[in-house]
């Protein structure tokens, strides 16, 4: 049986869970930019997702699945201009993108993704 490593062990959730050669990632929200509109919203996200994929030694080429989820569908254009600029050509993970009413009104989107190591 293979090792669980779970990173950022909370109550409800661990940040990142590491099980075989994927990493399994928390839902990632806005941190520093609640005020600021959906592309910045994403940038913020995108970045925090590779600041935690270069802690386990990974990165944005080995992305397996994503799935992002829209406060509101009308982001979705917005939302892709700045997916399509961060993604590594050739490298493009299976992706899920719906709205949802998310868990704080502020949040213009949540992106969850599962790497491999």
């Amino acid at each position: 049986m293979t090792d669980i490593q779970r990173i950022g062990v909370a109550a409800r959730y661990s940040d990142l869970v590491i099980h075989g050669d994927k990493a399994y990632l928390s839902g990632y929200v806005p941190e520093s930019t609640l005020d600021q509109g959906a592309s910045e919203q994403i940038r913020d996200i995108l970045g925090q997702i590779e600041q935690s994929l270069t802690e386990i030694g990974s990165d944005k080429s080995k992305l397996l699945h994503a799935t992002i989820w829209l406060a509101d569908i009308a982001f979705y254009d917005e939302m892709n201009a700045v997916w399509d600029g961060w993604v590594l050509p050739g490298h493009a993970p299976a992706r899920v993108c719906v709205e949802s009413r998310l868990a704080d009104l502020d949040y213009k989107l949540e992106i969850q993704v599962i790497a491999a190591l």
